[in-house]
C-alpha cells in the first residue's frame, strides 16, 4: 500500500513539473491545478488525466474541406485586397471593421460573405417551428449537430421528422455530443439508425462510462437543410428549451436562421466535425454547397477549439470591445472572462462606453454562477451596469457594439468555451440587424432587475465565501 502511495505522489510531483514546464498553460489555470494536485493529490491526479491534459491539434479534422472548396484560395484574395484598399463592403459604415474581418479571416479562415438574410429567434416555440417545417420542406440532406439531444417530447417530434424525410428518400444525418447528450438512450438512437437516420457521437468513450475526453465537449449547434438554409444559436433538443422545465421556467436565448453565402461555411463546419466523428466520412459534393445570394447581410462564421492554438472567437469578442465608442450589449448565461477580456470592457467603460451585461438570476452550474458574480462585481466597481434576467432562465449568447456590430452563436463569456469546448459564432455585419438585437436586448431589461455596486456590497460573507471559492477553481471549471 505504502509502495502505491509513494508511486501516486512520486506521479503527482512528475505532472506538477510537466504543468509548469512543458504544457505552458495559463498562468491562473496552472496555478489552479498545481492547487487541486497539492491539496488532493491523488484524486488530483486523476482529475487532471480526465480534465487538465491539452488536446493534440494534428488528427482531429483531417478532411481537406478548405482546399477542396478553394476556401484557402478566397482567403487569400479576401486578405490582400484588404490589405491594398480595394476590398468591395456593400455597407459604407462597415468600413471601420475591416480589421476585425481580417483578423477572422487570417485565424480562421473565416470568409467574409455579403449576401445574406437573417431571421432572429428568441424564442424555442418559434424556433423549432421554423426548423421543423425547414426540415419537412428538404430535398436533398439535413445535417443536425446539437451539444444536448433529449429524448422528450421535443426529441420526438425531431425523430419522427428526420424518419419521414429518410422515408422520402432525404440522406439525414445527426451528429450529438457524448457527454452533452449522455441521457439519450440507446432505444432513440436505435431507433433513428434502424429507420435509415445516421447517427454520430462526438468524442465517443472507448470503454463505456470511461470517457478521458469528456473536458472537450462539442458545444455547437448547427442544423444545415439542403445546402440552403442554416441554423446557428443556443438553442438545444429538449422540452426545457422550450420553457417547459419548472426549474428554469421560460427559455430565453438567441438563434439564427441564415440564407446566403454563409450557409457554406457553416456546412464546411459540420463536415469536418462529422468526419471526425464517422468513419463513413462526407466527400465533397456541389449539391451540399447549393446556397444562393439571399440578402445584404454581411457574416463571417467562425470556429474555435481546443485544436487550435487560437482563441478564434474570444479575440473577435476582444476586438469588437475594443472598437466601440457608443455601446456594447453582452447576454450570456456565465460570465467568466480571463483577464484579457475582462480588461478589455474594463478600458471600454472607463472610455466613457455604455457597457451592459445581462446575466441569469439562477444557476444551472452553481460553481459558475458564483464565479460569475465574483467578475460580475469587477466591472461593477468599473461603472459597467449589470442586469439580473428575472422572466426565467437567461442562455443566449450574443454581443452587440454600437448598433453596427453583433455575434451571436455559442460561445459563453468563459474560460471553458474559449479555451476547452468546441464552438462557432456568426460575426454579423449590418445596422438593422444589430439594431433588432439591441431592441431585443432593451425588451428583456424591462424584465429584469438591476444590480448595482451598492446592492452586490450587501451580499452575505456566505455568499462572498462561495464566490471566492468558486473563482479560485473558475479557469478549470
Amino acid at each position: 500500500m505504502s509502495y502505491l502511495l509513494g508511486s501516486l505522489l512520486f506521479f503527482n510531483i512528475l505532472l506538477a513539473l510537466t504543468i509548469v514546464f512543458l504544457e505552458r498553460k495559463n498562468a491562473t489555470a496552472t496555478w489552479a491545478w498545481l492547487m487541486v494536485l497539492l491539496f488532493i493529490p491523488v484524486v488530483g491526479f486523476i482529475l487532471y488525466l480526465i480534465f487538465g491534459r491539452k488536446l493534440s491539434n494534428k488528427t482531429i479534422f483531417t478532411w481537406d474541406t478548405k482546399s477542396r472548396l478553394g476556401v484557402k484560395k478566397v482567403v487569400q484574395q479576401q486578405l490582400r485586397a484588404l490589405e491594398k484598399g480595394t476590398f468591395q463592403i456593400h455597407q459604407q459604415s462597415l468600413l471601420p471593421y475591416k480589421d476585425l474581418f481580417y483578423l477572422h479571416l487570417r485565424n480562421d479562415d473565416a470568409i467574409f460573405t455579403q449576401d445574406n438574410d437573417v431571421e432572429v429567434f428568441t424564442d424555442g416555440e418559434k424556433k423549432f417551428h421554423a426548423l421543423l417545417n425547414d426540415i419537412e420542406g428538404a430535398k436533398d440532406h439535413i445535417h443536425l449537430l446539437y451539444y444536448i439531444i433529449r429524448n422528450d417530447g421535443l426529441g420526438e417530434r425531431v425523430s419522427e421528422a428526420l424518419i419521414r424525410k429518410v422515408n422520402e428518400g432525404v440522406q439525414v444525418r445527426l451528429l450529438f455530443d457524448d457527454l452533452g447528450s449522455r441521457t439519450l438512450s440507446r432505444k432513440f438512437i436505435k431507433k433513428l439508425q434502424k429507420s435509415g437516420v445516421e447517427v454520430e457521437s462526438f468524442f465517443p468513450p472507448l470503454i463505456p462510462k470511461v470517457n478521458l475526453k469528456i473536458n472537450h465537449r462539442n458545444h455547437r449547434k448547427l442544423a444545415i437543410i439542403d445546402g440552403k438554409i442554416g441554423y446557428i444559436g443556443g438553442f438545444n433538443i429538449g422540452d426545457e428549451y422550450l420553457g417547459f422545465n419548472k426549474r428554469f421556467g421560460y427559455w430565453r436565448d438567441t438563434h439564427l436562421k441564415i440564407t446566403g453565402g454563409a450557409v457554406q461555411q457553416m456546412q464546411t463546419r459540420f463536415i469536418l466535425d462529422w468526419n471526425q466523428a464517422s468513419q463513413h466520412a462526407i466527400v465533397y459534393e456541389d449539391r451540399y454547397y447549393a446556397s444562393e445570394p439571399s440578402g445584404e447581410i454581411g457574416i463571417q462564421i467562425v470556429s474555435s477549439g481546443p485544436d487550435s492554438e487560437w482563441e478564434q472567437i474570444k479575440n473577435g469578442y476582444i476586438k469588437m470591445i475594443l472598437g466601440a465608442k457608443e455601446h456594447v450589449f453582452i447576454q450570456t448565461p456565465y460570465f467568466i472572462p480571463d483577464d484579457s477580456l475582462a480588461d478589455a470592457l474594463k478600458i471600454a467603460v472607463m472610455s466613457g462606453v455604455d457597457v451592459r451585461i445581462m446575466i441569469p438570476n439562477k444557476p444551472d452550474h452553481p460553481f459558475v454562477y458564483w464565479a460569475t458574480l465574483s467578475y460580475i462585481g469587477e466591472l461593477l466597481k468599473a461603472g459597467a451596469k449589470v442586469y439580473i434576467y428575472q422572466n426565467g432562465f437567461l442562455h443566449s449568447k450574443s454581443i452587440v457594439v454600437d448598433r453596427t456590430i453583433a455575434s451571436v452563436g455559442t460561445a459563453n463569456i468563459d474560460v471553458r468555451s474559449f479555451r476547452l469546448n468546441f464552438e462557432i459564432n456568426a460575426f454579423l455585419y449590418d445596422e438593422t440587424l444589430a439594431a433588432r438585437l439591441v431592441e431585443e436586448f432593451k425588451k428583456d431589461i424591462i424584465l429584469s432587475s438591476q444590480l448595482t455596486l451598492k446592492l452586490y456590497q450587501q451580499r452575505s460573507l456566505w455568499v462572498r465565501f462561495k464566490e471566492s471559492i468558486s473563482r479560485l477553481i473558475s479557469p478549470i471549471l
